[in-house]
């Protein structure tokens, strides 16, 4: 039996997010000694000469113009700027933490899609998507002790991430998805070139951080392709709340790596972010079950990528 497009959105969403989390827990072992932006730009020259080659071996070389589309456009500025945000919280916080910030991701990616798609969300949607943000404060805590400069920079990332993905979902079903991966990966890279002298100058890695960076530019490989892959196919509001499955990877790898142990605010914040997310998905599922098949999943648009 074919999968459906919602299903095979999920599945795709929680592959992505399994390759971006040991992502960032490699990126953020490199960083404790390395400049941000080298850190950046050389995590990103290894995964865009990957994709260089993966793009070359199917053809999609030929269709680079497709990648300065507005869509696309959009999508490359908003991972730049989600990308510096990040790293600046991933360096001063505890990977989980910053990971359960990002859970309100997909409740903020479920707002835009109502808002700027149409897409139906009721009145207990919205509810849970305001409880999800409210997690999020219990997370940061602002006005605590813990709150800093860092926290915001975590939040702004979800914002700019949003954006990411209301932009990828409007990306013409002909452009390659290893072609968009590309020209993110590249716009990445030279962002962080950018910012290499602002954060100190060039300093030569050494063999073993060339390494885990190499490794790190592989698992970001497969978040970029999966996420892509699954944003182009189903409804967003059905797929959205897999990336919770990316909490568990950073605290798992958050203990065995950074020896962090999760507090209780981070744990009952992400508590609620998550249950508000699980709501919004069983609501989704109860509205598409009083609506036609055909009405309730959005067309599937096939991939052009690995």
């Amino acid at each position: 039996m074919a999968l459906s497009a919602n299903f095979r959105g999920a599945l795709f969403m929680s592959i992505g997010m399994a390759g971006f989390t040991i992502n960032d827990a490699l990126f953020k072992t490199v960083l404790t000694g390395m400049n941000i932006g080298q850190g950046i730009f050389l995590r990103g020259v290894f995964a865009t000469l990957l994709l260089f080659l993966l793009a070359s071996r199917n053809g999609s070389l030929g269709q680079f113009p497709l990648a300065f589309r507005p869509s696309v456009s959009v999508r490359v500025c908003c991972e730049m700027a989600a990308t510096v945000t990040f790293v600046l919280a991933l360096i001063h916080m505890p990977l989980a933490d910053v990971s359960a910030v990002l859970q309100a991701l997909p409740l903020a990616v479920t707002m835009g899609a109502a808002l700027v798609f149409s897409e139906p969300v009721g009145w207990r949607r919205w509810c849970a998507i305001l409880a999800g943000f409210v997690g999020v404060l219990i997370i940061v805590r602002p006005g605590a002790a813990g709150f800093n400069l860092w926290s915001l920079s975590a939040v702004a990332t979800v914002g700019f991430c949003a954006i990411r993905d209301l932009s990828t979902r409007v990306i013409p079903s002909d452009t390659p998805t290893v072609l968009v991966s590309l020209a993110t990966s590249a716009a990445v890279s030279t962002c962080g070139a950018v910012l290499i002298i602002p954060f100190g100058g060039w300093e030569t890695p050494e063999l073993s951080e060339i390494a885990i960076l190499s490794a790190a530019a592989v698992a970001l490989i497969f978040g970029y392709q999966f996420t892509i892959m699954a944003l182009r196919q189903g409804d967003m509001s059905f797929m959205a709340p897999f990336r919770y499955t990316s909490l568990l990877w950073a605290i798992l790898l958050g203990f065995l790596i950074f020896r962090d142990v999760p507090d209780g605010p981070m744990l009952l914040g992400s508590a609620i972010v998550i249950a508000s997310g699980l709501y919004a998905l069983y609501r989704e599922q109860i509205v598409a079950r009083q609506r036609p098949i055909a009405e309730s999943t959005a067309p599937g648009m096939a991939p052009d990528g690995t």
